[in-house]
Parts: C-alpha cells; sequence; structure tokens
C-alpha cells in the first residue's frame, strides 16, 4: 500500500475540528474555528466560506434524507449521566450509538430509549473519543468500532457484545472512519499521523505524517481517497493505492486478499483456500507444493498436505522470524531466494544464508524453471540486458545472452532450449539457448510464456490480443483483456486487473498448420493439449489419407472410432502379411471415407476392378458400376442385373426397392410397393408415364388411389384408360355426385348407375324430396312414388297439411307420367291425388285459423274455404282433417259475415260431434246466442254462389259437391280466395284435334254478330241458343250433366283473351275454359293449372317467390 499526497491547504491558527463530504464526493465541508468552509474534493480549491457560527464549530455533517427522524415533528431532548463526545446511526437509522467522556457506550432507539450500555473497563480515565458504524452490506450484524483515549481500538455487535480483544494503540485516536464498503479504517490522533487498519484492527500502514494531531479524517465515498485535518489547520488529501501482490506456478495462483489474507486458488478445477495471516502481507511466492509469504517481522512457508495435484490443503512448515527487505520473493523446495536490487541471498528455511550474487546491474525479473530439490534453477533479467541462469547450489551464475536494452520478461522453453525475453520495447525474441542464434521476433508483446506440455509452442499478450505462435508457422491471434501470465496445455492464464482466471484455448489453429505441411506427429501433440472432437477427426483422416497409420490410429482412439480403427488392423495385417502397394490401401481408405469414385480409380489403377464392382454393387450403386464396367463387358452387366434385382427383392428400403423395379421395367411389383406404402405422388408419376394399352398395371394404379382416396387421381387414371363404367362408379362411390351427373349428360347410358344410389344416399341423408326426384331422373317410378307416399304420410301426421297438399300433387304426377304406360289404375290415382291435394292445401288454412292466435286470410276467404272443404268431403274424410275444425271455423266465419242460417246448422252439426273441450264453451255460447240472430242468410252471400253457365243462385252449402244444383255444371274457384270464377268449360265436338281448335281460336274473326257464339251445332244460326248467353231459354231437364260442345265456327268465334286452356301432358286431353266476364283478370299457373285472380297471384308469388299451390319458382322456365 502507498499513499500519495493528491492536494494540501493550510488554514492559518485554526484547528481543523471536522470534516464531511457531500454524499457524492464531489465536495468536503470543514470545520475550521468559526467558519465552516466548503473545498472541491478534487483538487482542494475553496468554494466558498459559510458565515455565522459565532462560536468554535466542532462537528459538521451532511444530510443525507433531510430528516432525523421524518414521523417526528419536535426535537426531543433525553439526559445523559456524562459529556457526549461522539456519535453515530447505525446503517439502517434505527439506533444511534453515544460515546461520552466516562469510558461509557450508550446505545439507543430513535425514541431515546437506552437499549444497550457498554462500559468500557478504563472508565472516566479512558473517554470515548470517536466511533464509526461499519457501513459493510454484506456483514450479517452491526458492527460498532470504539476509539478511546486508554489508547484502546475495540469492536461490539449491535447486542453490546465485545468482537475479539482490544487492539492496543501506541497513540490517543482522536477520529476513527470507515472506508465506504467496510473494507478498511482510517485513525488519526495523538501520533501526528493518519495510519490505515484493517476492519478487524490491524495496522496496515501509515498514510500521512503531519506537524501536529490529526483530529479528523475522513475516507472520499466510494473511493481511496482520505482527506485528514489537523490541529494546525492543515488539511491534506492523499490517495491510497494498493499493489497486487501475488504468485504463480503452473496452474496455481496465490494472491494478497483484504491486504492481510491470501488466497490460493487453482486455476483449473477453481477451487480456492483463504490462509488468514492477520497481518499485513508484504510478498508471495509459490512453487510446486511450497507456499511462502512475507509479513512485516517474519517469513511463513507453507507446504501442502499431500503430493495430490488438486489438494489445497497447506499447513506451515517453517517461520523465519526476522523481518527482510526486499524487492522480489522466490521460494523453492529448500531455499527461499530473497531479491534486494542487485543483490540475490539465499536463505535455507532455517534462516541460513547459504548463498549471495551480486549483480552488475538492476535485477528486473526473476522465475524459478525448475530443477532437483535443493538444486533449483532461476532465471534473472537485468535492466542492462543480461540474462543469466543461476542453480541455488552453484555461486557462480551463467550468462545466456547479453541484450542491448532492459528485460521485462523472460522464460524458458520445456526442454530448456529456447528462450523468449520481452524487451522494454515490448517486442518479443526467441533465441536458440545452445546457438545464441535469434530465431524470431514479434512486436507489441508485454508477456510471454512458453508451453509447459509443447517444446514448440508459446504464447505472448499486448495491445489487447492474445497471441499464440506455433514453430515458426504464423501466428494465430485473438482478443483478450489483461495480460497472460502462464500457459498450460490447452488452458492459458490471464490476469485482468485482480483477477486470475484460465481462458480454454482451442489449438486447432496451430494444429491445421502442422498438418497443411503434413507433420502429423507434431499436430498430434497439439492436438493433446486440447482440440475438439472435430478437429481430432480431421487430424486421424488426414493422418489416415497421408498413410501415417500411427498418428491416425491414436487419434481414431481419442474419438473411439471403431470403424476405422478396425480398417487401421486389417491394414496393419496385410502389411505384416508382405502387402505394401500404398496405393491400394489408400482405396480402402477413400472408400471407407465415402469417396467411392476415387477409390475405384485407385482400384482400377492398382488392376483390382473386381474390388470397385463389389463395392458398388455392395452399396447399391448401379448405376456407377454399370458406369464402371461399360458396355463392352456383358458378363459383368449381367450379373449387376441379377445383383440389383435379387437386393430390390429383399430389400427393406421399399422406396429404393421400387426404384429399382421401375428401372428394371417391373411395373406391376412396383406398384404393389408403392401402393402398399401409400406415396401418391410417386404412383400418379407412374400412371401418367405408362401408355393407355397398359391397362393392367393403369387399373391397379386406379383401384390404390381409391383405398388412399386420391379421387382425383383415380379419376384421370380411368379417364386414361377410357374405362367410363369404372369413372361412374369411382364418382358414385366417393360421392362426387357433380362429375357423376356431368358424365351421365354426355353419356345418358350410366343414367342408372348415377340417379339410383344418388337418391337412396339423398334419402339415407333425410334429403327424400330431392331423393324423390333422382329416383324420378333413374326412371324408378315406383320408388319415386314410394318415396313420395311417405313424405306425404309424415306431412300429414306431423300437421304439415300445407306440405302434404303439395307432396299429393307431386305424387298425381308420377302417376300421370306412369299412366302413359299403364292408363287405368294410374289414372284413378291422379284424380284421387289431385282432389286430396286441393283438399289438404285448403285445410291448411283451417288448422292454422283454429290452432294459432292469428290468421292472415280475410274473413270472406276462411268462409269460402270452409264451405269448399264441406262441400267436397265424402263419407271417407282423409286422415288429418277434422270435420269439428271445419265447422267451427265455418259457424265463427258465417256469424261474422251475416250468413246466420248457415251458422245455426254448423253449430247444430258441430252439437252431433265430438268437441274438443277448447272449443266446448265457445260452441256452447255460439249455440245459444245465434237464436237471437235471424233464420236467413245475407243476400249478397248467396248472390256470390250464381252458376255462370245457368245464372241460378246456389245454397252456401251443396250435398251434391261443387257443382250447380240446376245445370250441374262444376264451379271453377280462384285457388287462393276460393270465390266462384266467371269460367264455363267447354268441350270439343268430334273430329276436332288440340292443335287445330288452338289454331281456330288463334284466328280471332271479330264479327259482331259471332260473339260469344257457343252451339250444340253447326245446324243452328240462331244467337238465342248459345249456351253462355241464353240463360233465360235454356233449361236443364234431366238430371245427368250435359256439357257445352262446340264446334269450328264458334271457335274460331272465340276470343284468344277469353280461353283459358289447361294443356295436360299424354294420356290426359286438353281442357278449355270460356270466361264470361273479360273484365275480370285470371291468371293460370302453367304447372299446376289452378286458377286465380290475377292480383291475388301476382302478391302471393311477391310473397313467395314461387307459384302458392305447386311452389314452381318464377323464374323457372314453363
Amino acid at each position: 500500500m502507498r499513499a500519495v499526497l493528491a492536494w494540501k491547504e493550510a488554514i492559518r491558527e485554526q484547528c481543523v475540528y471536522d470534516l464531511a463530504f457531500k454524499p457524492d464526493g464531489s465536495q468536503l465541508i470543514i470545520a475550521a474555528g468559526l467558519r465552516v468552509l466548503v473545498y472541491d474534493a478534487t483538487d482542494g480549491s475553496i468554494i466558498q466560506p459559510l458565515k455565522g457560527h459565532k462560536d468554535i464549530v466542532y462537528c459538521v455533517a451532511y444530510a443525507k434524507d433531510g430528516l432525523w427522524s421524518p414521523e417526528q415533528k419536535s426535537v426531543n431532548k433525553h439526559k445523559v449521566s456524562s459529556k457526549i463526545t461522539c456519535c453515530g446511526w447505525t446503517n439502517d437509522g434505527q439506533y444511534l450509538a453515544l460515546g461520552m467522556m466516562n469510558g461509557v457506550v450508550s446505545i439507543r432507539n430513535k425514541n431515546g430509549e437506552e437499549k444497550v450500555k457498554i462500559e468500557r473497563p478504563g472508565g472516566s480515565s479512558s473517554p470515548i473519543w470517536s466511533i464509526a458504524w461499519n457501513p459493510s452490506k454484506d456483514e450479517h450484524n452491526d458492527i460498532l468500532a470504539v476509539a478511546d483515549w486508554g489508547q484502546k481500538l475495540s469492536f461490539y455487535q449491535l447486542s453490546g457484545k465485545q468482537i475479539g480483544k482490544d487492539r492496543t494503540l501506541t497513540y490517543d485516536p482522536c477520529c476513527v472512519s470507515y472506508f465506504s464498503k467496510g473494507e478498511y479504517i482510517v485513525m488519526g490522533g495523538s501520533d501526528k499521523q493518519a495510519s490505515l487498519y484493517t476492519k478487524d484492527g490491524v495496522r496496515l500502514g501509515t498514510i500521512g505524517e503531519q506537524n501536529s494531531w490529526v483530529w479528523t479524517c475522513r475516507v472520499k465515498p466510494d473511493s481511496n481517497f482520505v482527506v485528514l485535518g489537523c490541529q494546525d489547520g492543515t488539511i491534506a488529501c492523499y490517495q491510497l493505492i494498493f499493489s497486487t501482490v501475488h504468485g504463480l506456478y503452473k496452474d496455481r495462483y496465490a494472491y494478497r486478499d483484504s491486504m492481510t489474507d491470501v488466497i490460493v486458488q487453482h486455476l483449473i478445477t477453481e477451487q480456492k483456500v483463504r490462509i488468514k495471516c492477520r497481518e499485513l502481507v508484504k510478498k508471495i511466492a509459490i512453487y510446486r507444493n511450497r507456499l511462502a509469504i512475507q509479513l512485516p517481522e517474519k517469513i511463513l512457508i507453507y507446504e501442502l498436505y499431500s503430493d495430490d495435484s488438486s489438494d489445497m490443503h497447506y499447513r506451515v512448515k517453517e517461520k523465519i522470524c526476522r523481518r527482510f527487505e526486499c524487492n522480489l520473493l522466490v521460494v523453492c523446495s529448500q531455499h527461499i531466494i530473497l531479491c534486494q536490487e542487485k543483490r540475490l541471498q539465499c536463505l535455507s528455511f532455517n534462516s541460513v544464508k547459504e548463498k549471495e550474487w551480486v549483480m552488475e546491474s538492476l535485477i528486473r525479473y526473476i522465475k524459478v524453471i525448475g530443477g532437483p530439490p535443493g538444486r533449483e534453477g532461476l532465471l534473472v533479467g537485468l535492466k542492462n540486458g543480461a540474462i543469466l541462469k543461476i542453480f541455488v547450489d552453484n555461486p557462480f551464475p551463467i550468462t545466456l545472452l547479453k541484450l542491448s536494452t532492459s528485460v521485462r520478461c523472460l522464460d524458458m522453453s520445456a526442454s530448456r532450449n529456447k528462450l523468449a525475453v520481452v524487451d522494454e520495447h515490448n517486442t518479443l525474441l526467441v533465441y536458440d539457448i545452445k546457438s545464441k542464434e535469434l530465431l524470431f521476433q514479434e512486436p507489441n508483446a508485454n508477456s510471454v510464456a512458453w508451453n509447459t506440455q509443447c517444446e514448440d509452442m508459446l504464447c505472448f499478450s499486448g495491445n489487447g490480443y492474445l497471441n499464440i505462435k506455433a514453430s515458426n508457422f504464423p501466428v494465430h491471434q485473438q482478443k483478450m483483456q489483461g495480460f497472460m501470465v502462464g500457459y498450460n496445455g490447452s488452458k492459458i492464464f490471464c490476469l485482468h486487473v485482480y483477477s486470475m482466471s484460465a481462458v480454454e484455448v482451442p489449438q486447432s489453429a496451430p494444429m491445421y498448420q502442422y498438418l497443411e505441411r503434413k507433420m502429423f506427429k507434431e499436430a498430434y501433440q497439439i492436438a493433446c493439449l486440447g482440440v475438439t472432437d472435430s478437429d481430432w477427426r480431421d487430424l486421424a483422416t488426414e493422418a489416415l489419407e497421408g498413410l501415417d497409420f500411427e498418428t491416425a490410429k491414436k487419434a481414431f482412439i481419442r474419438i473411439r472410432d471403431l470403424r476405422y480403427l478396425e480398417l487401421i488392423n486389417s491394414i496393419e495385417e496385410r502389411k505384416k502379411r508382405g502387402e505394401n502397394d500404398n496405393d491400394l490401401f489408400l482405396a480402402d481408405v477413400y472408400a471407407y471415407q465415402g469417396k467411392f469414385h476415387e477409390a475405384a480409380r485407385l482400384y482400377k489403377r492398382t488392376g483390382h476392378e473386381s474390388r470397385a464392382l463389389g463395392m458398388y454393387t455392395d452399396l447399391r450403386m448401379f448405376d456407377y458400376a454399370k458406369e464402371f464396367v461399360g458396355v463392352t463387358d456383358p458378363k459383368s452387366s449381367r450379373m449387376l442385373m441379377t445383383k440389383q434385382a435379387d437386393w430390390a427383392k429383399s430389400s427393406k428400403e421399399p422406396r429404393t426397392a421400387a426404384e429399382m423395379y421401375l428401372s428394371a421395367g417391373e411395373h406391376l411389383k412396383a406398384i404393389d410397393i408403392i401402393g402398399e406404402h401409400g406415396w401418391a405422388d410417386m404412383l400418379i408419376d407412374i400412371a401418367r408415364k405408362l401408355d393407355k394399352a397398359e391397362r393392367e398395371p393403369l387399373a391397379k394404379c386406379a383401384l390404390h388411389f381409391k383405398r388412399l382416396k386420391h379421387h382425383g387421381y383415380a379419376s384421370e387414371t380411368y379417364s386414361k384408360m377410357g374405362d367410363l363404367k369404372a369413372l361412374v362408379h369411382l364418382h358414385v362411390e366417393t360421392r362426387h355426385w357433380e362429375e357423376a351427373f356431368s358424365l351421365v349428360e354426355k353419356h345418358p347410358q350410366f343414367k342408372n348407375d348415377v340417379f339410383v344410389p344418388y337418391a337412396q344416399w339423398l334419402a339415407e341423408n333425410d334429403r327424400f324430396e330431392e331423393a324423390q326426384k333422382a329416383f324420378h331422373m333413374a326412371g324408378l317410378q315406383s320408388e319415386a312414388v314410394k318415396v313420395l307416399e311417405q313424405l306425404t304420410q309424415n306431412a300429414v301426421v306431423e300437421n304439415r297439411f300445407n306440405d302434404a297438399g303439395y307432396y299429393y300433387w307431386m305424387l298425381s304426377l308420377q302417376c300421370l307420367d306412369i299412366a302413359r304406360e299403364q292408363r287405368g289404375e294410374m289414372l284413378k290415382k291422379f284424380e284421387r291425388f289431385q282432389h286430396l291435394a286441393e283438399l289438404y292445401h285448403v285445410y291448411h288454412s283451417i288448422q292454422r285459423y283454429t290452432d294459432e292466435p292469428f290468421s292472415s286470410h280475410m274473413p270472406e276467404t276462411l268462409f269460402n274455404i270452409c264451405r269448399f272443404l264441406l262441400n267436397n268431403l265424402t263419407k271417407d274424410i282423409p286422415p288429418g282433417i277434422s270435420k269439428v275444425n271445419t265447422l267451427y271455423a265455418l259457424a265463427k266465419q258465417s256469424r261474422q259475415l251475416g250468413a246466420y242460417k248457415l251458422a245455426r246448422y254448423a253449430y247444430e252439426k258441430l252439437q252431433e260431434l265430438h268437441i274438443p273441450s277448447r272449443f266446448q264453451e265457445s260452441v256452447e255460447l255460439g249455440s245459444l246466442t245465434i237464436h237471437s240472430k235471424p233464420f236467413h242468410d245475407k243476400e249478397e252471400l248467396i248472390e256470390g254462389m250464381m252458376c255462370y253457365r245457368c245464372s241460378t243462385n246456389n245454397p252456401l252449402l251443396n250435398s251434391q259437391g261443387s257443382v250447380c244444383i240446376n245445370c250441374r255444371q262444376p264451379f271453377i274457384y280462384c285457388a287462393s280466395s276460393y270465390d266462384v270464377l266467371p269460367l264455363v268449360q267447354f268441350y270439343l265436338e268430334d273430329g276436332i284435334t288440340e292443335e287445330e281448335a288452338l289454331s281456330l281460336i288463334d284466328l280471332e274473326v271479330p264479327h259482331a254478330d259471332q260473339r260469344a257464339t257457343l252451339r250444340m251445332d253447326d245446324g243452328l244460326d240462331d244467337a238465342e241458343e248459345d249456351p253462355f248467353t241464353a240463360k233465360m231459354s235454356f233449361e236443364q231437364g234431366g238430371s245427368n250433366f250435359v256439357p257445352v260442345k262446340v264446334s269450328r265456327s264458334v271457335l274460331r268465334a272465340m276470343s284468344r283473351r277469353d280461353v283459358l286452356i289447361k294443356r295436360w301432358p299424354r294420356p290426359l286431353k286438353w281442357e278449355y275454359f270460356r270466361s264470361l266476364l273479360p273484365e275480370v283478370s285470371i291468371t293460370m299457373c302453367p304447372t299446376c293449372f289452378k286458377m286465380f285472380h290475377s292480383e291475388d297471384y301476382e302478391l302471393l308469388v311477391l310473397q313467395h317467390s314461387c307459384c302458392p299451390y305447386c311452389r314452381r319458382p318464377i323464374d323457372e322456365p314453363n
């Protein structure tokens, strides 16, 4: 430790009683007499004086948090038994220690209550003059340093327990101050100097001597600067410089810690051991199992407990109790060497001086270079450039070299043949010791070391780089902080500031330098120092290719490569048997390395073509084998093909086997392997390359595609084959219906193959309507009818009467379709289903009226619907249709519209039937209250039932059905409001075809006297006998219905606008209707042929986007 004066100031005739640093260390406050002065801590210049005190200032301090106790608003005062001389707060501010004149230390809490009282043995004769708490955060307890004028320094815990014994001082201490991390103590007093102590109170040295008492001293925060204040007004600032005291031998590094401890570190295992000396450690030397530590008054020699290289337990071997002054200390097995300027002294461990050497110049460097115990050699470098070798048992030094400049660093190679020197110009010089020849030199070096395990390798550091040099190869560089102090194997020991570390440096670069020059043995030596596995493999491979089998073998053993070791052993065996063809050996090496072509060329050169062929066939490299054999050797070619086929058959590599079969033209076997493993991409490539005539392999491909669910590939394959039936079945199996339909469009012969499974699939998926259409398209009419019948039954059971009506209508059309071939029964079914369709269609409105709270129908419509339904119901009422609901709805609407007679009839009929409980009260009440109404119906309601043929007013309910009671002409109803439309059906006379009738009507001859002339026969010209106008003159006599038949002349006289034609498909005939009121606009649906008032039809079509009866979409063509 050295103290360097940074600055010094003097305040005249004033005692400096106290000083304090600002927490950031930038300013210094000094109490000098009546004044407080603020100084710049960096250079000691005064910043400003603080005036205002009227008496001497004894103490100054900087506030760290502004208040002593922020929660207290006023200052509390407490009486104490003696005068307080000093005080100090603990680091956490919870306790205050007071030092008093009577020798007592009182520790109190924030409230002033005394918690601990420490009574010093000197009592009032030893006043406590200074105390300080250790600021270290690493200590487990708060530690208080106490200095008293009984010339004692003591340490206490917060609990009052003393730590260690009192340390005796030789002066009265006036001040105690800790370094900011608590590692050292500074103390000054009546001895007119400030001294440095360890935190345990061991004196380390003097900081600065003064001319008067040192009253105060403080350490600058987080630095090594100490400021003293003296009685004569002197202020002095010193910088403390702690030098590194250390020693290194191979992988053991010893260094000083906390000035009084020595730590020995094993650089390989990272183990550390601490030796506590409790005195200032001045010098350290380490050699083999010895450790020498110089203390102020003695030298301690330690030795290891055992010879184990990793043992870290040291014990004291000898003590040399003498004070020595020396610059350098070296320890050997049985001696210590002291170096003082030009003088070297060799002492035994018993303190006997055995030898002394006086040099011609100052000694700059000394190092033990080994040797037998008691006869070790020393390497010494002098300031004048001389380099000497000294043996401990020889009084005569040996001059090795004489340089022109001073020596900074020295080292000798492991075999003592080469010497490396770093001079004061930072140049590295390497000499051959025997010939004194300069081998090479390198710039920018500050330290050098030879590798202890390799003769030709050294490393040196400088300019932030580590340099490794092998033999006379170029230097390999890498960045490194600090400087290098040792080189052992692959580890380089680097000292950075105060810490030593072992840097693992792979020796790859120098190894490859040797490999480039085919120096395999030297490369192996370098690799042994430490390289990566890949480097070992490269060395082994290079040595093997260079036919250095011994080195290759050792390298392959390192990486445990048994395959190559077997090869080397086999080559060695062959050599013993007398083989010496290096090209053949090299060919085997290349074959092992996978360099097959190079191996084949060498085999050919040495006349061993069969080996090359065997190599290629074993590796299944048949193409290369064919290339090697060429086209000239048919025998070898056949042998190759045989081997190839055999291998492909037994191979457990299916993809390769398949490829081989393909190249051999065995398509079926290849397809089986590929299909089995599901390699669809490979399979489609084959299918695309095959000719369409090769049906069997193509069919196999398609089957595999089907199994692998690659529909597109299977489709492509069948298309290529032209197998349309298989393609249809594929589309059907995979449910690709769109592709199937497009195929059927082009090839109608497959219609049944597609539509039947499609319909079955639809039916299975509850899509019965689509299924019915599909059956119909497939020509399976009976299946289509069955599906529709099932749909109809379901709709009736579920009270979906609108759907039931629609399905019956569709059923009727199915029957009509079938009737083209089988007329009788199917036409009857057609009529029955048409009738049922209309009944369910109208009952849907009644059911909604009775079951739902609101109805969308007008009362007149419901009234008409109920009457239409009752007029058309026979004895056998269709399932689901309720006569009760119909009569109930009729009774309600009749009463509302004024048809009281009909309402009375409906209520009477209801009384005869089983009425549901929900209608019971309403029916009974209605039956009673209807008797208060008139016994007839409103006139206009009866007029609405006029027959347009005979003008007879018909009753509202007709037991004969929906026909006129007079002329038996059937009424034509509007399919939405069920009003009677002004239409009369007419028939064609015999001999008039439908096409002729249509052309006659389209002629439309507008003669006034012929307008609306419907004749019974062509012989009657009188217009009065026209059935449409002769309302009065014509009377229906019999009970049978006589239809209106028209002749060609009557047809010609008709207007096309007044005629509506139901164009039924065969075998039905067309039906013709004549409107008697042309001003009433009537629309007929072109699909179901139901008649509507045009306004009603348009509104319904807008609401539903289709016909309300047959559900034909409005955009569908007729």
